[in-house]
């Protein structure tokens, strides 16, 4: 019924449209080919010249030949191509008019409204006129008859105004019977739109299925988890038994030696993180899945970079509301592509904005600002008692520490001889009284009031991202150990993992070694003499050292030389071990064959399906998704290039892994400067 409603509203609209151009092609034709005379002239006789009008009535008594007329409407767009056609190919025999329609019209290949031009074509000659109605035809005119007395334009023009009149009164009613219409579909309309997409998913599965040899039922191959094939064979028989369908729907277990693609069951919390491991790449079958570490380890690093009370407060309720109104229509239907990818990502935000409150506390920072929640461990009176900062007039030669604040006091504290020369005062921890203890939590409020803290955050967070990043990176080589045991490939622990971990320490996790040292062996007493880490890890790589800058401990330099050597020959035994004991292991060989299958290992499908009337395969084929630890890699040019690939991509992204957290400072460090 809505069809054929919506198929009549559809023509009463095109036939009105064209009676509407009709009715102002005769109209615009009225004024071309009837020339008045002024009001209150006398008639006069008229004379044969060349200027007279060639519609003139008069001069027709004397032509032997008939002037005809097309008449019509064409796109404003066509108009110049389709005059300059007319023009060359009758040579000039026709006189054409064009003007605008007074009001603009729907065209029906667009919908768009537009201003149709209409065009009034006078000729003389039948093939003159054949030639005006084929170009009209190839430039889509909608031609119109047009009656060549004015009694009988006018009599059709009446006539079109009553067509018009009746024709919109029919169509009045037939909108308002389709509003009708309209409203009883609005109450069915969800049901029908479940309806259709089970139909379309119904034949997407279908059109996946392959006809057997008698073409009389359908067979698809699925990849399908064993705990859920009980629920599926359940489903086809409740699907065969509504159908009323005499045969039934069944399942059988076929043993392959593909890889099983990846299943990995989220929920509406784990879906967003899912999602960005993904987006670096899937873990293949049975691999060890690392998205559920990235929900600390994402949010924490992120927190490093945006660390503060207020703006993590901000984004942490903003993500709670989200979580909160989850199943609202109106969150979930907006049509936003930016909106629906915070809407995904809330339980991300959540998290982002609960650890960076978290890093906010250490950094002490709230909407920039530090705030004082425990007293400060420096006192500020202690050192305003000691003598130099009083009596001493001549300016210090001590180059400024990291590790002391400089603080710009009032004038009226000291005397103007020694604030004249002292633009900052520095809190020297090594007066007694002045430095009285780590602060309880985070970063001590008084830095915020000294010229030089920029510089000490310089040289925390720099310094807590290499460790950080390093901790990080080590964390996810160790998960391999957890894919080599359960594939039973424990040749690639000695062979991969071992040398994968001697690069990654032997270098990067040495570099940690020295901040750690470098912190715990200078106190505050001796922290002016203390070594550069960045020119001793330089000084590594060359084998040389730096007379200029101290070495942190006895034997540093042999020390350094033994672990840049065990990194570069960790590299041949990562590129070279595996591919040749694979090679090896190959050619070795094999004193036995595998003994058979025994007839109690091969378990039914299901419980209560006979062993006989499917093709069942072993237990440990299916867990292993069929796969053989001997049938892999075959080829050693393959293996040799999956393992240089892997060994370069290795090395480098050590170094430039190391780099990018370093990222997490700088990132740090403007958010903390821009805000």
């Amino acid at each position: 019924e809505l069809r054929e409603v919506s198929r009549n509203r559809a023509s009463l609209r095109g036939r009105l449209r064209e009676l509407r151009q009709y009715l102002h092609v005769l109209r615009e034709g009225q004024r071309f080919t009837s020339l008045p005379a002024p009001l209150g002239s006398p008639p006069r006789p008229r004379a044969l010249s060349e200027r007279e009008p060639i519609l003139d009535p008069s001069l027709h008594q004397h032509l032997d030949r008939k002037i005809n007329f097309v008449a019509g409407v064409i796109h404003p767009w066509r108009v110049s191509a389709f005059e300059r056609l007319l023009w060359r190919a009758c040579r000039g025999y026709l006189v054409a008019s064009f003007v605008e329609m007074p009001e603009p019209m729907e065209d029906p290949a667009t919908g768009e409204s537009i201003t149709w031009v209409i065009f009034l074509i006078s000729y003389w000659g039948e093939q003159i006129g054949q030639k005006i109605r084929k170009i009209s035809d190839c430039f889509h005119c909608h031609v119109y008859p047009y009656p060549e007395s004015e009694a009988s334009r006018a009599d059709t023009m009446s006539g079109l105004h009553s067509q018009i009149q009746d024709l919109s009164v029919v169509l009045e009613e037939t909108e308002q019977y389709l509003a009708q219409v309209l409203d009883k579909v609005v109450l069915v309309l969800p049901t029908w739109r479940v309806q259709v997409q089970k139909m379309k998913a119904i034949y997407l599965v279908l059109n996946q299925c392959s006809f057997d040899v008698t073409e009389k039922c359908l067979i698809a191959e699925v990849w399908c988890p064993v705990r859920d094939l009980t629920q599926v064979q359940d489903a086809l028989r409740q699907g065969s038994y509504k159908s009323g369908s005499s045969v039934e729907c069944f399942v059988q277990r076929i043993p392959t030696s593909e890889s099983p693609p990846t299943l990995i069951r989220t929920n509406k919390f784990t879906a967003g993180f899912q999602s960005i491991v993904d987006a670096y790449g899937v873990a293949s079958y049975q691999e060890v899945n690392p998205a559920p570490y990235a929900i600390i380890t994402f949010p924490f690093i992120f927190a490093i970079m945006f660390g503060d009370v207020g703006h993590g407060l901000l984004m942490f309720l903003f993500a709670l509301w989200m979580v909160l109104y989850e199943n609202s229509p109106s969150l979930r239907q907006a049509s936003n592509e930016i909106w629906l990818t915070f809407f995904e990502g809330r339980y991300l935000i959540l998290l982002m904005g609960a650890f960076s409150i978290y890093t906010g506390f250490i950094y002490n920072e709230c909407f920039s600002k530090a705030t004082v929640i425990f007293p400060s461990a420096w006192s500020v009176a202690t050192m305003a008692n000691h003598s130099s900062w009083r009596w001493d007039s001549q300016p210090s030669r001590e180059p400024l520490s990291r590790s002391r604040p400089a603080l710009t006091p009032p004038r009226s504290a000291h005397s103007s001889a020694y604030l004249a020369t002292h633009p900052s005062l520095t809190l020297d921890p090594n007066v007694t009284g002045v430095f009285q203890g780590p602060y309880p939590f985070g970063i001590d409020p008084i830095w915020s009031l000294a010229t030089n803290h920029l510089n000490f955050l310089n040289s925390f967070k720099m310094k807590m991202s290499v460790v950080l990043g390093v901790v990080h990176m080590g964390f996810g080589v160790l998960l391999g150990v957890f894919n080599h045991v359960h594939f039973q490939q424990r040749h690639r622990l000695v062979l991969e993992l071992l040398p994968e971990m001697v690069f990654l320490l032997a270098l990067f996790g040495y570099l940690v070694f020295l901040i750690f040292y470098k912190w715990v062996k200078f106190s505050v007493a001796d922290s002016m003499v203390a070594p550069s880490i960045l020119i001793h890890f330089i000084d590594m790589f060359l084998f040389t050292s730096n007379a200029d800058n101290l070495p942190l401990y006895r034997g540093q330099v042999p020390v350094q030389t033994v672990l840049v050597v065990l990194a570069l020959a960790s590299v041949p035994v990562l590129l070279l071990g595996t591919p040749l004991y694979l090679c090896c292991r190959r050619r070795a060989p094999r004193t036995g064959r595998p003994a058979p299958v025994a007839a109690g290992e091969q378990e039914p499908l299901l419980e209560g399906q006979e062993a006989g009337n499917s093709v069942n395969a072993t237990k440990e084929d299916v867990e292993s998704g069929g796969h053989d630890p001997d049938s892999e890699h075959l080829d050693f040019a393959e293996i040799f290039m999956h393992q240089a690939i892997h060994t370069i991509e290795y090395c480098l992204g050590c170094v430039s892994n190391t780099a990018s957290y370093l990222r997490l400072w700088a990132l740090s460090l403007a958010h903390a400067r821009e805000s």
